[in-house]
Order: structure tokens, then sequence, then C-alpha cells
């Protein structure tokens, strides 16, 4: 239930076209976190098989002319597509705070240089808690979202994460604007170490958002699997690997 003094609007279209269907099996949520609530659409049929949760990227976070927009949910769709695709029984989407819901307590800086913050992170940290409670999880990070997931899993040892992994992921926010000569992200906190659990990094052959220079100085000595005829928002047959196994 969404209470207090949070006004919520459910960004379910752009116009006149709808950002996404919705997927067969799979219902919508909102979860309230820690301070935001947080769009996700599940499908749960397993109570001892692991979720997979998939962690949206920074979605419509600035426009074509570089300003912020008043909006962040995600223009694009790779992520709904890839988590939509995934024959587990238990499949989790999860949007970014402010993404889908826009409520009083969101701010310009949710989505632009505190992206990272502390409070998103442990905002989205209790999103996942409250869906997965004990049972196994399986993290999977996009873009930005790699990021967030990264942080989640070295700030939350009590989550039973058995796997990460990243497609097309940002891994350290200060290498990453400094490459673009972008403003800095004041507000976040930024991924120094990668976390020691067993993960596999997915990277497009053609990224010009996260440069391979960059993907290869944040994953040395990580399981990394580049994809051919891939972009940033671009990852044609896509087969993830959820393997839990030992490397």
């Amino acid at each position: 239930m969404i209470s207090g003094t949070r006004t919520i609007f459910l960004f379910l279209l752009i116009g006149c076209t709808p950002v996404y269907d919705m997927p067969d099996g799979f219902t919508p949520h909102i979860i309230s976190s820690e301070k935001y609530d947080i769009f996700t659409y599940q499908k749960i049929s397993n109570t001892t098989a692991p979720i997979h949760i998939y962690i949206e990227g920074d979605g419509n976070s600035y426009d074509g002319a570089g300003h912020p927009t008043s909006n962040p949910t995600p223009r694009g769709t790779l992520l709904r597509e890839i988590a939509s695709n995934d024959s587990a029984p238990n499949v989790v989407y999860m949007a970014r705070p402010c993404q889908y819901i826009m409520s009083d307590l969101c701010r310009q800086s949710d989505w632009t240089t505190g992206r990272f913050s502390s409070e998103i992170i442990d905002s989205v940290s209790s999103a996942i808690q409250q869906i997965a409670h004990s049972q196994p999880i399986i993290l999977i990070g996009y873009s930005g979202g790699a990021l967030i997931s990264g942080l989640v899993i070295l700030e939350n040892t009590n989550l039973n994460i058995k796997k990460w992994i990243t497609i097309a992921g940002v891994l350290n926010h200060s290498d990453w604007t400094d490459y673009f000569n972008d403003s800095p992200l004041i507000h976040s906190l930024d991924l120094y170490r990668l976390p020691n659990i067993h993960q596999v990094h997915y990277i497009a052959l053609h990224d010009e958002t996260v440069p391979q220079s960059l993907s290869n100085k944040w994953l040395s000595g990580q399981m990394v699997k580049q994809i051919p005829d891939s972009s940033h928002s671009s990852f044609p047959n896509l087969k993830l690997d959820f393997s839990i196994d030992k490397q």
C-alpha cells in the first residue's frame, strides 16, 4: 500500500504509445522500499528455486541536448524483453526509483548526479529483500543497473545472491564520466571493487555508450562474453548463463 504524502503516477504511456505490453504470466507490483516506490513486474511460481531479478539501466535521464529530463522512464525495451523471455519459474523485472512511478519524493538528482546514491542503493536493496526473502537470487544488471546491482551485493551480505550477471554494464561511473568528459556524478557511490561472487559479464561488440576499453579495465580476470553484432541497446539472440556452479 502507498501512503503518506506521496503522489504516485504510473507512467504506462508515453504520448499515445504503450511503454510495454505486460508479458504472459507476469503481474505488475509496486514495492514500497526505504524511500521510493519501485515498479516491478513479476512471475513467481516456485518458492524454492532461484529468483532472476533484472535491474533496469539509467533510462531516459537526459534528452538529446544533454539536459536532464523530467521523467527517467526508459524508452528502450531491451531489458524488459530479455526478462520477458526468461523461462525460469521466478523472474522479476525491476525498474529504478522514479522510473514509471513519480512521487513527490523524487528529485532530478535521483536519475542524474545521484543515480547511484546511498538512498537509491538502500531502496533497491529493500525491494530485493521483500521479493526474495531467503530464496537464492541471480542478479542481472543492465547498463547503469550493473553498478546498482554490484553495490547491492557489496552492501547486503545477508541477501542470498548466488550469481551476478551484467549486460553492457557501467561498473565505475568516475571512469565513465571522465572518458566522455561529462560532469561527475557527485552525489553517487562508486564501485571501486567487484564483489567476490560468481559472475559473468556480457559486452556488446559495438557499444558506444560503454566502450570496450573501459569494460576491459574493469573486468580484468573476470568471466567476460563478447557478443557479436550487438550494441548498447541491441543484443540479438542473447542467451544468459544462469548456472551457479563454481567457476
